[in-house]
């Protein structure tokens, strides 16, 4: 692949213009939109996509939109979030949760990220059928599932963005935040069998579909706690902050590569690993030096990969040359999605006992805190070229764009009022928090 002057870019190349954009319109936004961080990127890198396809339809010679969608068609939006970043993103967020709080709240965690995501993927595969029925689209219907797999998982990076600025508890954040870890891990083994079985032709089994998915996440899991296992003990055996660092690095990158050799979750795996270093490592492998230089380098390479991240999501809007039945199976996706994670939720807090959680109002922050983000347009995008995918990926825009702009945009007004309903509880567990 090459520019348009005919000279081939580097990697190098094309992380230097993505984090020269990423740091450009961060500025731009501080000083002027002043829009919470990833949503001023991501309505900039929109704009900016939307303005570039508009100079192209009305101005003679200019080709600056295809110049940019080369640029990300070379950079393979899909193998860079789902084989670089993500495994950063992950340890990176997995570090920050409590997991003596997570213990608490381990059944709704565990009913969410696993039976939530299948039932979610279920719902939303059968109402978009349903829409695509009546429109009359040109889609199989195990791709309605497949797009349902690819849309449950909520985004990690999103939630605990959002978890980092509010004050919340405890125990609700380790829940939302550890749910968010999880069923990200349990979201892509899902969308892979799906997408295999839509390739093949090959009529769906739920054993063979059960099998491959004890495979896929109980080897991640186990990688991530051998890994996991093998950095703390590396920790523990020294005092030298540099090299300390550098072995959390080890744990990511040799971690997720392993996984994706064997072939099983490396999202589980790295989910697994950042809980144990987290937790044990940084509370009885490391000085107080080196835990701070590891939960600041760490917290560095967490904003800047989300920084550019929600940028590139802004951006891949030139991937969608949407029409009509694109716009009413996006709009479709929106409803579909919201609901199907209403019930999905409803089902695990609600009519179980024992998955119910403390805090009043809790399930309403879990529905609207489901967040999607950039791994639901890096599976869309892995879908082979054709109309399918187009209209597909139309639906998954649509849900991501609304899920950063308006849910994201309003989740702290909903964390707010249910703090304001749970004052009393509220301020006693914070003030042991605090204590503690």
């Amino acid at each position: 692949m090459h520019d348009t002057a005919g000279n081939a870019l580097s990697a190098f190349d094309i992380a230097s213009i993505l984090v020269v954009a990423a740091a450009l319109l961060g500025w731009f936004n501080h000083h002027f939109l002043k829009l919470p961080h990833v949503i001023g990127l991501t309505v900039m890198g929109a704009i900016g996509a939307i303005g570039l396809m508009l100079a192209n339809a009305f101005i003679p010679g200019i080709t600056l939109d295809d110049t940019v969608g080369r640029l990300l068609e070379q950079m393979n939006f899909t193998d860079t979030l789902l084989e670089g970043m993500l495994c950063f993103l992950l340890f990176a967020g997995a570090l920050h949760v409590d997991l003596e709080k997570l213990k608490q709240s381990w059944f709704p965690v565990l009913l969410l990220s696993t039976v939530g995501v299948i039932l979610s993927t279920a719902l939303i595969g059968f109402a978009t059928w349903g829409v695509g029925s009546l429109l009359a689209l040109p889609i199989a219907p195990i791709w309605y599932f497949v797009f349902g797999a690819l849309i449950s998982p909520t985004d990690p990076v999103s939630v605990l963005g959002v978890l980092k600025e509010e004050n919340v508890p405890g125990s609700l954040q380790s829940a939302v935040a550890g749910e968010s870890l999880f069923n990200d891990g349990v979201g892509i083994v899902i969308f892979v069998i799906l997408l295999g079985a839509a390739l093949t032709g090959a009529e769906f089994s739920l054993a063979e579909g059960a099998r491959l998915f004890a495979l896929e996440a109980g080897g991640g899991v186990l990688v991530g706690l051998v890994f996991g296992w093998i950095g703390y003990r590396a920790l523990a055996s020294m005092d030298e902050y540099a090299l300390e660092v550098l072995i959390t690095l080890a744990i990511v990158m040799g971690g997720y590569a392993l996984c994706m050799q064997l072939h099983i979750s490396g999202p589980l795996a790295m989910a697994v690993a950042g809980l144990l270093i987290g937790n044990h490592g940084v509370t009885f492998a490391m000085s107080d030096v080196t835990r701070d230089y590891v939960i600041k380098f760490w917290e560095l390479v967490d904003e800047m990969l989300n920084s550019v991240l929600f940028l590139l999501i802004g951006l891949e809007l030139i991937a969608v040359v949407p029409g009509v039945p694109h716009i009413v199976l996006g709009f479709a996706a929106i409803v579909i999605t919201l609901a199907a994670r209403a019930i999905s939720v409803g089902s695990a807090v609600k009519l179980i006992p024992a998955a119910r959680l403390d805090t009043k109002g809790a399930g309403r922050v879990l529905w609207w805190g489901g967040l999607r983000g950039g791994i639901s347009i890096a599976l869309a995008l892995s879908l082979p070229a054709g109309p399918t995918r187009d209209l597909l990926l139309a639906a998954t825009f649509a849900a991501v764009l609304f899920s950063v702009l308006v849910q994201r945009a309003t989740l702290g007004k909903l964390i707010d009022t249910m703090k304001a309903n749970n004052a009393p509880a509220m301020e006693k567990e914070i003030g042991t928090n605090d204590a503690a």
